[in-house]
């Protein structure tokens, strides 16, 4: 595991490394510290993968590059761009289910068309981690938008559903409102 101190520094690295796993947290955050203590135990059986962190509190030039609001944030990086964003603090198992999921589905020949999954979340909202749990367990990236810090897409988000709450998933283009398997099921094509 490598500690990433500047922008500068990690903007090589990603020259130089084809596939990067960069946990950005902030030190002394209950949820930040619990992310960086399994990613740093997943780290022990990661085998070939080269995993990176860089804590928030000293390296400030990074998670705004990246459009990054909140810790703790995982990015992976494949041939120099963001891949993946993946928010939260996660078991062992899941960073090793993150990780596997990744590779097995950039080594994928006959790939499926991608869907663009968009997560409508505030940081309070329970639900909110269950659909994103479902999401990574089916292998599905997603992109989290905190509405509760992003006045214009809670103003997007109600215009398109009509409502208020969250969570709400857009899956290429259609509104779901809640933790509604079945349809999340349904649009993303999961059995």
């Amino acid at each position: 595991m490598k500690e990433i101190l500047s922008l500068n520094i990690f903007k090589e690295e990603l020259k130089t490394t084809e596939n990067i796993w960069l946990l950005l947290f902030k030190k002394g955050s209950e949820q930040s510290d619990c992310a960086f203590e399994n990613y740093k135990k997943a780290d022990n059986i990661a085998g070939s993968r080269i995993l990176y962190y860089a804590d928030v509190n000293k390296v400030k030039d990074i998670h705004p590059e990246y459009g990054i609001t909140s810790a703790p944030t995982l990015l992976n990086f494949e041939k120099g761009a963001v891949k993946n964003i993946i928010k939260g603090c996660h078991t062992i198992e899941q960073f090793n289910a993150i990780f596997e999921s990744a590779t097995v589905t950039s080594g994928a020949e006959n790939e499926k068309p991608r869907k663009s999954v968009t997560i409508y979340t505030t940081p309070t909202c329970s639900w909110c981690t269950v659909v994103k749990r479902h999401l990574q367990e089916n292998g599905i990236q997603y992109r989290e938008v905190n509405v509760a810090a992003d006045q214009k897409a809670a103003e997007a988000m109600m215009k398109r559903s009509g409502q208020q709450g969250v969570p709400q998933t857009e899956i290429n283009g259609q509104m779901v409102v809640g933790f509604d398997k079945m349809r999340i099921n349904s649009l993303l094509g999961i059995n």
